[in-house]
């Protein structure tokens, strides 16, 4: 069973945004399915370093996206963004300390915080550009 589940809830309405997002989904599933198999560390922490570089990838995308649209809102949302990559690093750093109870936290806050900001703040940002097109 999946983790989070990609329904049109989800969609914020931009097709680029929304591609970042089901893939994102598609890898906090990947990890969560790898916790509950039991996989090795190293399976997990290869899974979750492809977690947090796919992240940071799609802020900066959606940061790029902010910039050359002129989206009025670009602070905020960016320093949403730096909260989230720096929480999601430093439970990285636990875990790859030995820390492996720090994946236990980390996978209900990603559902929480990743779900709540596309239905919060990327909505926003996904009609905004959805206009600007």
């Amino acid at each position: 069973m999946s983790l989070i589940e990609w329904t049109g809830a989800l969609s914020v309405g931009f097709k680029e945004i929304d591609n970042d997002h089901q893939r994102l989904v598609e890898i906090i599933n990947d990890l969560s399915d790898a916790i509950e198999q039991k996989r090795d560390h190293d399976h997990l922490k290869e899974t979750l370093g492809e977690l947090i570089e796919y992240t940071a990838w799609h802020f900066r995308h959606e940061e790029r996206l902010m910039q050359v649209n002129g989206y009025d809102d670009m602070t905020s949302h960016q320093e949403k963004h730096t909260d989230l990559a720096g929480q999601a690093v430093e439970i990285q750093g636990k875990f790859e300390a030995g820390d492996d109870s720090a994946l236990e936290v980390l996978m209900p806050f990603l559902k929480d915080w990743l779900t709540e900001h596309i239905q919060e703040t990327d909505k926003k940002l996904g009609q905004f550009l959805a206009e600007q097109s």
